[in-house]
């Protein structure tokens, strides 16, 4: 058997306080928040998730905030960066636009596309690339209009301890399409629009750690329930310990750390952010999942109270 992801699912990062990882990603980016809630496994952290309208995988990115925690390192068993794509021209407004929030910003060329390279406000590395796949984002946040706005991933740079392993894991086992070599980075390619392009660096810059400013785990994307079963027993038949299926709400689960220690989660398509709230009202007020509904009073209390404001 041989199976292939279509590519990224979301990405979860660990960030500083909420008020200003929902200014940047809602406010400067223009991201909707299409749901908060709080880490299944530690309800006194929040979960915030941020994609496109519609909150479709391959455009969403989450968010433990904990605010005055340790600052991480970003380094080899982690996703170095994380890339967002926006449409064809728009690559002038996103450089104005950084510099009006005083944000550094810097151009680089990588693959013969250029990027634009900066940091989130925790540390994140972060960077916009053009492209003409991937549907328009019609959220509309302050100045930022679909002809601009930022349509989901564009893909992400692995960082990893052992790069070869991690290379043959994501060509022979993810199925991605090695499409390019450029220095010392390989690129691979998934079949989605968007989410799609991975880039592998082949050099080792020091073991990461975890904390404020680094990404915790990608998630790659399964059809649906019976998919997913079949990735787990795929995985584990290629030699990775693999967990078993979470619900998580709004997708299911499972996890394995691959041999680069990268942590790899699969994740469902469905049933996506509005089957607890409308399309219309998501991310407006906190959702719990059932188990903790009954602590609802006492969660609340814990959390650092936020809002999602107009910047422009």
């Amino acid at each position: 058997m041989s199976k292939k992801t279509a590519g990224i699912h979301h990405i979860t990062a660990i960030v500083g306080h909420p008020q200003e990882n929902v200014d940047f990603y809602a406010g400067v980016l223009g991201l909707r928040l299409v749901k908060q809630t709080v880490n299944f496994d530690d309800p006194g952290t929040y979960h915030l998730y941020f994609g496109n309208e519609g909150g479709k995988p391959g455009t969403i990115i989450t968010f433990f905030p904990w605010a005055n925690a340790r600052q991480g390192k970003i380094g080899d068993g982690q996703v170095g960066v994380t890339s967002y794509v926006v449409p064809k021209g728009a690559m002038d407004f996103w450089e104005q636009r950084l510099a009006k929030f005083g944000i550094p910003a810097a151009k680089m060329e990588r693959f013969g596309e250029q990027y634009l390279e900066f940091d989130d406000p925790h540390g994140l590395h972060l960077e916009i690339v053009e492209r003409e796949e991937g549907e328009k984002n019609t959220w509309q946040a302050g100045e930022i209009k679909p002809d601009v706005a930022i349509k989901g991933f564009g893909g992400a740079t692995l960082l990893s301890v052992r790069p070869d392993e991690t290379a043959q894991l994501l060509e022979n086992v993810m199925g991605l399409q090695k499409v390019g070599q450029e220095g010392d980075f390989i690129r691979f390619q998934s079949s989605a629009d968007i989410g799609n392009v991975i880039d592998l660096k082949l050099t080792t810059i020091g073991r990461g750690q975890m904390g404020v400013g680094t990404v915790h785990h990608i998630a790659w994307r399964a059809k649906d329930d019976e998919d997913q079963l079949e990735w787990q027993k795929y995985v584990a038949d290629s030699g990775y310990g693999v967990t078993a299926v979470r619900d998580r709400n709004y997708f299911n689960a499972i996890y394995f750390k691959e041999h680069g220690e990268i942590l790899f989660e699969i994740a469902t398509d469905p049933p996506g952010f509005a089957h607890d709230e409308s399309h219309e009202t998501m991310g407006e007020k906190l959702m719990l999942p059932e188990q903790y509904e009954t602590h609802r009073d006492q969660i609340e209390r814990a959390l650092i109270p936020f809002e999602v404001r107009e910047l422009d």
